[in-house]
């Protein structure tokens, strides 16, 4: 699972003190507990629609890979019938 948010302790320094974050999900020292319950919160709205995206373009994948399956099929048939063809052409042309 994710680690747990350790908060500095008093007196400490964290790792961002005194400058902007690096990231949208870096804290400043300053992070209250209703601030790091909201933006758990937000983090894991976006965990939710990531995954409801993620299984969207899963189905996606599968549906191309049929098609794709079902095209590969169809030129193989195709280029059956046309050697098919081609070699009866030569055949009755005395090729």
């Amino acid at each position: 699972g994710p680690e747990p948010v350790r908060l500095p302790a008093a007196g400490e320094e964290g790792p961002l003190e005194g400058g902007p974050p690096d990231h949208s999900y870096s804290l400043s020292s300053g992070t209250t507990s209703e601030e790091l319950l909201r933006k758990l919160n937000e983090q894991r709205d976006i965990i939710a629609l990531l995954e409801v995206k993620m299984k969207e373009m899963k189905g996606s994948i599968r549906r191309l890979r049929l098609a794709e399956a079902q095209l590969r099929e169809e030129i193989r048939e195709k280029d059956r019938l046309l050697h098919a063809a081609s070699a009866g052409t030569r055949k009755r042309h005395g090729l």
